[in-house]
């Protein structure tokens, strides 16, 4: 009897009277799609983002081109020379300046400026990441207090919003002040920078909590009747039923909640004067203006880059835990 031949991976399914084999077929096939699609949605962002950039790249160099122009001729134009003022190469460097400068060495470094750029940001993201942790755990762990109670989400959501009316700019001095004169009592010594971190827990809690509350009472009736017809307590309640159904919205609120410890922290360095992050190199650069103005540029694409690495990690650990169909559900 001759053997069958080998089955191809694109073929259709075996030709085989065992329903294990053909659902072990079928499980192959659509994981093999999904790994596709999964394959194809990476390319197509990528490509979009280069797309992205090239535009942006090409927006900037032709009004630049554009804004040399302008002389006094135009300036009493309705938008040229006022609202589109005249630009020179200090105020707008080239763009290929700009990309000349991440490989430079500032002068007394001996290191190109990409790698200056890149271990500051590492010191960003470690305050951004700790700010983030820290505003997961309150945002959650309030968003968890407030399901307990129609009467208590009533009372507190409208201060939880309130809260975010206060300049950062404006508390970022007070709390670095405050954690350098209250914490003695520590058993280790209280740094700048974890000022920094409390900060960016400020800008993170809020739309945790606002998405956690949103997740956690997202349930529908009938699973939470059925939960209690089982006579489950509140906590087995919460952790079998009610924080699986808000991952998806927890995903969300964790995208915009990374990005903005990034951003918290930045403004952190800027306005405490903290040392040793992307905040403080933009504040420097921008001192050092009129001796290298594509430094600057390149500090700013750096914190750029850093926002967008933090979105692709969320992004990446959302995919691995919820999947494509977690996501929809939100939108």
């Amino acid at each position: 009897m001759a053997p069958s031949p080998a089955h191809s991976p694109g073929a259709g399914p075996p030709e085989s009277d065992d329903p294990i084999v053909r659902d072990q077929f079928i499980r192959l096939q659509a994981a093999r799609e999904r790994r596709r699609a999964r394959t194809r949605r990476i390319i197509r962002q990528v490509v979009v983002l280069a797309a992205f950039v090239c535009l942006l790249g090409l927006a900037y160099t032709a009004y630049k081109a554009f804004g040399t122009a302008i002389d006094d001729a135009q300036s009493g134009w309705l938008l040229i020379g006022s609202f589109l003022p005249e630009t020179t190469d200090l105020k707008m460097p080239p763009v290929l300046d700009i990309l000349a400068g991440i490989f430079e060495e500032p002068r007394g470094t001996g290191d190109a400026f990409w790698t200056i750029i890149a271990g500051e940001a590492a010191f960003t993201l470690r305050e951004a990441a700790v700010g983030f942790a820290i505003g997961v755990v309150v945002g959650l762990g309030i968003a968890i207090a407030l399901t307990t109670s129609g009467r208590l989400e009533r009372a507190l959501v409208p201060h939880v919003i309130a809260s975010q009316t206060i300049p950062l700019i404006a508390i970022a001095p007070i709390i670095v002040i405050w954690g350098r004169k209250s914490f003695d009592f520590l058993p280790f010594e209280w740094q700048d920078w974890m000022s920094v971190s409390i900060i960016a827990t400020y800008l993170t809690f809020f739309p945790v909590t606002i998405n956690g509350l949103r997740g956690l009472q997202s349930p529908r009736p009938e699973n939470l009747e059925l939960m209690d017809s089982y006579a489950a307590p509140w906590g087995q309640t919460l952790w079998r039923l009610r924080l699986p159904a808000s991952l998806p919205y927890l995903f969300a609120a964790f995208k915009i909640a990374a990005t903005a410890s990034v951003v918290g922290a930045i403004v952190g360095e800027i306005s405490a004067g903290v040392k040793g992050g992307l905040g403080r190199r933009v504040l420097l650069e921008a001192q050092r203006y009129t001796t290298g103005p594509e430094r600057l540029y390149v500090a700013v694409l750096g914190a750029a880059a850093l926002g967008i690495f933090v979105f692709v990690v969320i992004s990446t650990v959302e995919y691995a835990l919820v999947g494509r169909k977690g996501r929809e559900a939100v939108t």
